[in-house]
């Protein structure tokens, strides 16, 4: 959960303006302490009023754009949304239970890539790294 960030701020520095349900989405976003699929995003907002579907479909994309959100992969067709880094959060890896779907955050310092090395030896232009660990996670562990 984000205590730090001023989603207004955000949307200002991204040269986005800050609307009413971007600033929601937004909310819903920072305010969980992992990341979210669109379902989860969509069911939160509807819990004070309704909201379309492609919608927030197409926000999420706008704030991908600019920087402000990110994508994070599945492994499949599916996608969860957290916050960018900034300088409130630093990139960092996630783990996904590849039995009940959760995305978890893991700490920075648990997984690293040496980003010197990676430039030097990779040809051409490195946008974004993006490390994901794919397993079960301990609910579902007890459960087998």
């Amino acid at each position: 959960m984000c205590h730090q960030c001023n989603y207004e701020e955000l949307l200002t520095h991204a040269d986005l303006k800050a609307t009413d349900k971007r600033l929601r989405i937004l909310e819903v976003i920072g305010n969980n302490s992992f990341p979210l699929s669109v379902k989860d995003i969509v069911n939160t907002l509807e819990r004070s009023s309704r909201i379309n579907r492609v919608t927030v479909y197409r926000i999420l994309d706008l704030l991908v754009d600019h920087g402000v959100v990110e994508r994070i992969s599945t492994g499949g067709r599916a996608f969860y949304y957290g916050l960018a880094p900034n300088t409130h959060h630093r990139p960092h890896p996630h783990f996904y239970c590849m039995k009940c779907g959760q995305m978890d955050c893991l700490s920075p310092e648990s997984l690293t890539v040496d980003m010197e090395t990676l430039i030097k030896t990779f040809p051409g232009s490195i946008e974004k790294v993006e490390v994901r660990v794919d397993g079960i996670c301990k609910n579902c562990g007890k459960n087998q």
